[in-house]
């Protein structure tokens, strides 16, 4: 199996963010679920290098109340540099460790294509998309009192739909090679009255840009307490013909590979018994299981 989606968190307030030892417990843990083949794929909204390409893009929106909230986040985040993310990540595959450099590429409103640009600099194996906001509302922060804010107050629906756009833009842009968590929306517990209809949306717009799609445990540790992506929507994805990868989303080491064995099982009741795995960006299928 493949684990498609791991970050790489600090280990102290030091400036030394990513580190070796921590790629290979990654490497060990994963091995103890049958997971052979992982991807590092930390946000893009940690480097400096996206934040000089993209800039203080919350000013954009006009005045929101989430804008002071996402200035402070990017404050705290953007601090580290890409080259040295890539750097390690090479070296780790120099050093055998069954990893594929890649990155969680948010997404930026009118903006994919210049960052499409900066990333195309790099030896990426495989880049995974995300909407993890909308204009300066931070959708999926339902720590923060503001963000969830914004749940009870604007239009459920309405939400849903913006988020399907969203996601629309990010396929079309060509800027990813693999939808994460493609129903990211529904984490806090608010869906749609006929979520169907962003599903059949989101469905379409992954069959054009044929991208495949995460299939990934994190969703049962959120508050909506399902697995990405829901079950009716992972009927439409097969319906379509897409691809997938599996993921855990982890960011410790004890989630790496969490609950491998039930998306494998998932994927299989479906027929699906193979799984993308990327190398440069290209795309080959390989078995869901290995023997």
């Amino acid at each position: 199996m493949i684990d498609y989606h791991l970050h790489l968190w600090p280990h102290s307030e030091s400036s030394v963010w990513f580190r070796l030892d921590q790629i290979a417990a990654y490497c060990d843990e994963a091995a103890r679920h049958g997971v052979n083949e992982l991807a590092l794929t930390e946000h893009s909204h940690r480097f400096v290098d996206v934040a000089s390409v993209v800039g203080p893009f919350w000013e954009r929106f006009g005045h929101e109340p989430t804008s002071k909230t996402m200035a402070a986040y990017w404050d705290f985040h953007a601090r580290n540099s890409l080259e040295e993310y890539v750097t390690l990540a090479q070296r780790a595959k120099d050093e055998g460790l069954p990893v594929k450099i890649g990155l969680e590429v948010d997404y930026y409103k009118d903006q994919m294509g210049a960052v499409s640009e900066l990333l195309a600099q790099y030896p990426f194996d495989v880049l995974i998309g995300s909407v993890h906001w909308l204009g300066t509302w931070h959708l999926d922060d339902y720590e923060s009192e503001v963000d969830l804010h914004e749940w009870r107050v604007r239009d459920v629906d309405q939400c849903w739909r913006d988020y399907a756009i969203a996601i629309d833009e990010l396929c079309a842009a060509n800027a990813v090679d693999v939808l994460a968590h493609p129903d990211l929306i529904k984490v806090a517990g608010f869906i749609a009255s006929s979520p169907g209809d962003t599903w059949d949306a989101m469905a379409e717009s992954a069959a054009k840009a044929d991208v495949s799609m995460e299939c990934s445990s994190a969703g049962w540790a959120k508050p909506v307490g399902e697995q990405y992506p829901a079950e009716g929507f992972l009927d439409r994805l097969v319906a379509k013909g897409l691809t997938f990868t599996t993921a855990s989303d982890a960011h410790q080491n004890e989630r790496v590979g969490e609950r491998a064995s039930d998306l494998a099982a998932m994927l299989e009741a479906r027929g699906v018994h193979e799984v993308a795995s990327y190398t440069g960006r290209q795309r080959r299928m390989i078995p869901l299981r290995a023997n």
